[in-house]
């Protein structure tokens, strides 16, 4: 039995944002905690040549209701990009969450073979559905929450790989 898009999309993309939603909330509860500016976490960066937590967040949640509303055929939500607190991070998440679960698994199914084109500046990049999926936005979706992980973790927010992961 094959795979369809559906369930390794948008059911995949739904956990992993609950789960980065828990993580900010431990990242919240340890600054009010112990007394911690929570910008310093929102602003927090592994390297100064990173990205910080904020936009870490920002691209995790454009890059799958980016894929969901592409693969579904639909127009793809705009966000500011403009989060500067957890709670306005929090909202973006649930935001996301709340489009990606509006997406029907009528509207995935079957766009494997979907033309997509992603612009970058001048650059652009042609997929097929399967593979846009597979080989850009799931990496670059876990990549940017493990990044959100290793950055609250570097803070000393006690965080372990079930945050990361969801209980099961």
């Amino acid at each position: 039995m094959s795979l369809s898009m559906y369930p390794a999309s948008i059911p995949v993309f739904v956990r992993m944002l609950g789960n980065l939603s828990n993580i900010l909330d431990k990242a919240e509860a340890h600054a009010e905690a112990n007394k911690i500016d929570p910008a310093i976490f929102v602003n927090g960066r592994l390297s100064p040549d990173m990205f910080p937590l904020s936009r870490q967040v920002q691209i995790a949640t454009d890059v799958v209701k980016g894929c969901a509303a592409r693969l579904a055929g639909i127009e793809v939500p705009c966000y500011e990009d403009n989060e500067a607190t957890f709670s306005e991070l929090q909202a973006r998440i649930a935001k996301t969450k709340a489009f990606v679960e509006s997406v029907k698994q009528t509207q995935v199914d079957g766009s494997e073979d979907l033309a997509i084109t992603l612009k970058f500046g001048s650059k652009e990049l042609h997929f097929l559905g399967q593979a846009y999926l597979l080989d850009f936005v799931l990496p670059n979706f876990y990549f940017h929450v493990t990044t959100t992980y290793a950055i609250l973790r570097h803070y000393g927010v006690e965080v372990g790989k079930t945050d990361y992961t969801g209980i099961y």
